[in-house]
């Protein structure tokens, strides 16, 4: 028999944690499970899930919120209807209060690294919190072990959490007169560099220290285009920055674009400079899936993703000339270049794969569900 499940997002937007729900709903064994999603109204998500045939339930009030009162009442009536075995949310607290009431096992997933309020480290913040989410979960995800530090800081149950990395499809290899065509598109110059960064135009991503180590880098006589792309309240703080460096032909703001995969894809280096927020980033998962080494703060998942010397470098977070040193590094050895991007495949494939993280996440839910059972017959 089928175990049934829901997954519930209130995501309208697709950031990480909506591609991360889509690449499960993609992978999953549907000979083992029945899915149905849960989204707010008008979420971009939908469209996306109901080509794979899964259906979607909206219910409102839920949009880009952790915890509203008033839609516990409507997803527990939901749950009580469609009486699912176990319910998995992304940043849903209404939902695992409801589906703890409704009789189902409740797994969510922690999928964001940011260091935890003092109230929540402290007593008694760190008790009540710790009480909560133990009670209203039988299972956490924690998509980096940072993540999961950040659970056990708060005073949830460590032996509730499983590290359960992300993973994507990986990107597809292009040819080379498709990488003439997109360089072309992006006006880089033959025989320049492409190093990028891929993430939200936000100060704690650390766009800063990557502009200083690009100018630092420049002024070495680097051939090299810079590349950021991603929108974000810092945008017009950052482009003022590149404007009073005189770089603006060599640090290009590509603004939003739907085909990251193209610019990955003549990306020589790709870096990740956050000092705030970072669990598993996306977009170095998808530089590594076809062999993009990566230079990366000590923040959060990333040393989880990069391991430094074998797959990029891991330098100290808001530092630009760590940063500079580092891409310099790949940039002057070829060889280095050679054998990070090799084994940045070969990790990628044997740890970051969609399906890898799919087969771990049925792992968590069939334990629990198992468990369950077998709790009831004693």
């Amino acid at each position: 028999m089928k175990r049934k499940i829901i997954e519930v997002s209130t995501d309208t937007n697709i950031g990480g944690a909506g591609k991360c729900l889509i690449a499960l709903l993609e992978n999953f064994d549907y000979s083992k499970f029945a899915v149905k999603v849960i989204l707010p109204p008008d979420s971009l998500l939908k469209s996306h899930i109901e080509l794979l045939g899964i259906e979607v339930i909206e219910v409102p009030g839920i949009a880009e919120k952790s915890l509203d009162i008033k839609s516990i009442h409507s997803l527990k009536k939901i749950f009580k209807a469609e009486k699912p075995d176990l319910v998995h949310t992304h940043a849903s607290m209404s939902a695992r209060i409801a589906a703890r009431h409704a009789g189902a096992k409740v797994v969510y997933t922690r999928h964001s690294v940011f260091p935890p309020s003092k109230y929540l480290t402290s007593f008694p913040g760190r008790q009540i919190n710790g009480m909560f989410n133990n009670y209203y979960s039988d299972g956490i995800i924690a998509v980096a072990e940072a993540a999961k530090d950040n659970l056990t800081d708060t005073g949830v149950d460590a032996s509730k959490i499983r590290v359960i990395l992300n993973g994507v499809a990986g990107l597809k290899p292009v040819d080379k007169a498709e990488k003439q065509r997109i360089r072309d598109r992006f006006a880089i110059p033959d025989g320049d560099k492409v190093i990028s960064i891929v993430a939200r135009l936000e100060d704690i991503k650390g766009h800063d220290y990557f502009i200083e180590a690009a100018s630092m880098l420049l002024r070495d006589g680097i051939k090299a285009k810079f590349m950021i792309a991603g929108t974000g309240s810092y945008e017009s703080q950052l482009k003022a920055k590149v404007k009073r460096l005189g770089l603006e032909k060599d640090i290009i703001f590509t603004g939003f674009i739907s085909d990251v995969d193209k610019l990955m894809s003549i990306t020589d280096i790709q870096v990740n400079a956050s000092y705030g927020t970072e669990a598993t980033s996306l977009a170095l998962l998808e530089g590594m899936s076809i062999g993009v080494p990566a230079v990366v703060s000590d923040f959060g998942g990333n040393p989880g993703v990069i391991k430094n010397g074998e797959n990029g470098f891991v330098v100290t977070k808001q530092n630009s000339a760590a940063l500079k040193t580092a891409i310099k590094k790949l940039l002057d050895d070829e060889a280095l270049y050679a054998s990070m991007s090799e084994r940045s495949r070969e990790i990628f494939k044997t740890v970051f794969t969609a399906e890898t993280m799919t087969r771990n996440t049925e792992n968590l839910y069939s334990e629990i569900l198992e468990r369950g059972e077998q709790n009831g017959k004693r």
